[in-house]
């Protein structure tokens, strides 16, 4: 367990290093175009060449990781946090609550995202912000964890320490929060790790198939641009295989993460579920 944690950490520290921060410490905006020759190999001037639009593409990396990133981190954020709210507050209160929560629950899980989130993209011809993206992947990421906490909620209602703190006149908010929340703590974290990876799997795909806004440097635009000038077929694979292999450590990363908390959970079940 320790082996995973500690790989998969290092992983995504190197993954935040190449990105978030060196993207800080770039001389120029890389999504300009023409700044540079065009095409050249790795150099000492330009570690991973230049694209066919005259971009370097390191600091186009760096920029595609952060981006690529931030979207996971605030889309899970979102959606664990809203799902586990609905969920505890559903499966504690019961009654009309939980009936509304649990209708929109079970009406957002049954709709299919994908073909939405492409809809989407197509009416707005690939330029939806990523704002709206992100919107349309909270709306349809939070359902999954309030349903399983719910489940759970409704379990830890019947315990005899959240029956005294309910007749010691605790608020609904303070029972959730500092009786039910802390059995759910750790896997929170792991469902928010989870949502990260199914966030950038589905914008990847999106940008892949040219429905996201190409403006914006993810790792799924840049494998985009990579593509549409022929990137793989003139062996200009310094261009192509930097953000793949970007996207490969990300998941191998955060699955090793999330995987080690697995574990923990398994060994140690008072320490959430």
């Amino acid at each position: 367990m320790r082996i995973k944690f500690w790989l998969g950490s290092a992983i995504v520290g190197l993954t935040v290093l190449l990105g978030p921060v060196a993207a800080m410490f770039a001389p120029q905006d890389p999504r300009t175009w023409q700044t540079y020759p065009r095409n050249l190999g790795p150099s000492l001037d330009h570690f991973l060449g230049t694209t066919a639009l005259g971009q370097d593409i390191f600091w186009l990396l760096s920029w595609s990781v952060r981006n690529s990133l931030l979207l996971g981190v605030t889309v899970g954020a979102l959606a664990t946090i809203i799902g586990v709210a609905a969920g505890l507050v559903a499966g504690y209160r019961g009654g009309l609550s939980d009936r509304v929560l649990s209708f929109l629950m079970d009406g957002l899980i049954v709709i299919p995202s994908l073909p939405l989130l492409i809809l989407l993209s197509a009416l707005s011809k690939g330029q939806a912000s990523m704002a709206v993206l992100g919107g349309m992947l909270v709306l349809f990421n939070w359902p999954f964890p309030a349903r399983q906490v719910r489940s759970v909620a409704l379990s830890l209602r019947e315990r005899d320490f959240v029956s005294l703190a309910w007749f010691s006149g605790e608020s609904l908010l303070r029972i959730v929060r500092w009786q039910l929340f802390p059995y759910l703590r750790n896997w929170a974290v792991a469902n928010f790790i989870n949502t990260i990876l199914v966030v950038i799997a589905v914008e990847s795909s999106l940008a892949f198939l040219g429905l996201s806004n190409d403006a914006i440097p993810t790792l799924g635009t840049m494998i985009y641009w990579a593509l549409k000038y022929q990137a793989l077929f003139a062996g200009r694979w310094y261009w192509i295989v930097p953000p793949i292999l970007a996207v490969i450590l990300i998941f191998v990363g955060l699955f090793l993460f999330s995987n080690s908390l697995t574990d923990r959970l398994r060994k140690h079940p008072g320490a959430a579920l």
